[in-house]
């Protein structure tokens, strides 16, 4: 692995931070519901101070993982939460609908009190209810292996069988993609979709009821799922049966591909497994599709870049994203996963342009494991991967913040800070490449399509889950290893350490000055001058370059304290300019880290 790359210390920050961002007791989520999961606590350019069904069944999803391969009785705790938090929300009605015909499911976001947001938005988006059964599934799988099938049957099933009889039900019409952009038939919904359905059958025979519907309903799925692949140019169209004026390359395929990743599926092409031809051969156009940023320029073929949404975008100018970024390295750590253990990696016309980048010259064909062949791809492989995360910790904060974006032209975080879905990829893409990966979710029927796709679906029935109350001591039938972690959001970390009473925040200011001006930081605070210019803290230009502008000051404020705070120019005479509207917001983490770093741009 590239020496520049240390995971232990990022994910220890990024799972902190994402606990930040949860319920009553995050450090950062005040005002939220337990179980709550908050997008980011920006509540200004952008407001992402709601909670998107999508986005929570994700980031849960990543610590179901993590508690599965680790006990943690602080994230059992969490999961549970949010579990009685998704009952609570099933049962309300919104703008898509309501319980009783199932569509008010596919409302895409809530208040963080959990009550209904009634704002204009693209709804509805048929992902989340797929996304949030297949995090609680994921968790009722553990429970049953451990003894606690009453548990999973009495509490979660209700509450899963109301989001998957939503998708046998509706998966068939049209919906926004997970950007919230395009209203039609989205790679990354289906394929999600394929998957719910199939966990679901499974778990419904678990708990003595039928599944029939679903078994009935995911092979069009699947069958469906193949139109959104472009023989003619080797890539997967993230969007169908909709007009946008899109080529199509985006990195919701990307992210279809390692949210559906099963080992045991190895290189499955009709499930778009990540070591299959198809999906090799969409990450190459995928990827390189993202190299005119200036960020990426003189970056060669085969070695990483940074990855947007899709290079149309024009939100925030269109920009890079960690969590596309990191996408992309953790569908290869899944591909190197299932080289390893099927013992070979096979190269066909389809693929061959991808593994060319890897090896020039390479030939189809199987390349086992005692070929120098097989090694060359899995360590060139490896280094690409590992060149996608070098990039996010390039362009990452020294305390470890991640934003929504960063400059496509200098790096720098942009949109919504500390995006907890961004913390929830790097954690994933770590345990990836750490080798930990989870028990299938395929069964013998998942990679089955009919010889003809049917839009067929399935009337669902709906009922309020009204058990939310877990059992106490829902421990491994092992017991509790002796040396298991209890995370708590706020209070400690999964080291166990003190919450810090105050915090050194470092603020970062970049903006292009002139010999003699001065940047100087004023808030809502006594520590920053109440809001006074005479008063104003001045910043220091130490490590200005002409490349990298910043201005840095650091400040120690009491834990918890949330600020406004402005930049200001002051000028050799005395004379100074405010940087423009709107105010900055930024609430000092209550975690163990006892130093914080924000980083900010001029405002013009």
């Amino acid at each position: 692995m590239n020496s520049k790359v240390s995971f232990r210390r990022e994910t220890t920050a990024a799972l902190n931070k994402l606990l930040c961002n949860i319920g009553a007791d995050g450090c950062q989520s005040s005002g939220a519901l337990g179980g709550v999961v908050i997008a980011s606590p920006s509540t200004q350019d952008p407001n992402y101070l709601y909670s998107w069904t999508r986005d929570s069944g994700l980031v849960i999803k990543s610590l179901v993982d993590r508690f599965i391969n680790e006990y943690d009785s602080g994230l059992q705790s969490i999961i549970q939460q949010y579990i009685g938090a998704s009952a609570q929300l099933q049962g309300l009605s919104s703008r898509s609908g309501s319980l009783s015909d199932g569509s008010g499911l596919g409302e895409p976001k809530f208040n963080i009190n959990l009550t209904p947001f009634t704002g204009d938005w693209g709804r509805p988006q048929r992902d989340g209810p797929a996304l949030r059964a297949i995090a609680m599934i994921t968790y009722a799988n553990w429970l049953i292996d451990n003894g606690y099938s009453s548990t999973a049957k009495d509490i979660i099933w209700p509450i899963v069988k109301n989001d998957v009889n939503y998708v046998a039900q509706y998966w068939n019409q049209t919906g926004f993609d997970l950007w919230e952009e395009v209203n039609g038939s989205s790679f990354f919904t289906v394929a999600s979709q394929h998957r719910a359905l199939v966990q679901g059958n499974t778990l419904a025979q678990k708990m003595g009821d039928s599944g029939a519907a679903y078994t009935s309903v995911a092979p069009h799925v699947l069958c469906f799922l193949q139109q959104f692949w472009i023989p003619s140019q080797g890539y997967i169209n993230a969007n169908i049966n909709q007009n946008n004026g899109r080529a199509g390359r985006d990195a919701n395929t990307l992210l279809g591909s390692i949210h559906t990743f099963d080992p045991s599926l190895g290189c499955d092409a009709a499930t778009f497994q990540p070591c299959s031809d198809k999906s090799l051969s969409n990450h190459k156009s995928t990827v390189d599709s993202f190299r005119f940023y200036n960020l990426n320029k003189g970056i060669p073929a085969g070695q990483a870049v940074a990855v947007g949404r899709y290079s149309e975008d024009v939100y925030y100018n269109g920009n890079p994203w960690y969590l596309s970024t990191l996408s992309a390295a953790e569908q290869l750590y899944d591909a190197i996963y299932v080289w390893k253990a099927q013992g070979s990696v096979t190269v066909t016309s389809i693929s061959q342009p991808f593994f060319n980048d890897l090896v020039p010259g390479i030939s189809a064909g199987t390349y086992a494991s005692n070929s120098a062949t097989y090694k060359s791809i899995l360590n060139a492989a490896a280094s690409y991967a590992d060149g996608f995360v070098s990039i996010v910790a390039k362009y990452t904060p020294s305390g470890g913040a991640l934003a929504e974006q960063f400059s496509k032209d200098d790096g720098h975080p942009l949109s919504a800070r500390d995006l907890t879905w961004s913390y929830a990829s790097l954690l994933t893409a770590a345990a990836r490449r750490a080798g930990n990966v989870l028990p299938s979710w395929a069964d013998k029927q998942a990679t089955s399509i009919p010889p003809a796709c049917s839009a067929t679906s399935v009337i669902g029935t709906y009922k309020t889950a009204t058990a939310t109350s877990f059992p106490p001591n829902q421990t491994p039938k092992t017991g509790v290893p002796t040396h298991t972690t209890t995370t708590q959001p706020s209070k400690t970390s999964s080291t166990g350490c003190a919450t810090a009473s105050v915090v050194a925040v470092t603020f970062q200011e970049r903006v292009v000055t002139q010999y003699g001006q001065t940047i100087k930081i004023v808030g809502n605070n006594d520590l920053i001058g109440n809001w006074d210019p005479n008063k104003a803290i001045a910043l220091d230009a130490k490590d200005y370059t002409s490349d990298n502008p910043v201005w840095k000051v650091t400040i120690t404020f009491p834990a918890g304290t949330d600020i406004q705070y402005k930049y200001i120019n002051f000028n050799a005479d005395g004379s100074y300019n405010w940087e423009h509207d709107p105010n900055h917001s930024y609430t000092v983490p209550k975690t163990c880290a006892s130093s914080a770093t924000e980083s900010d741009s001029w405002q013009y």
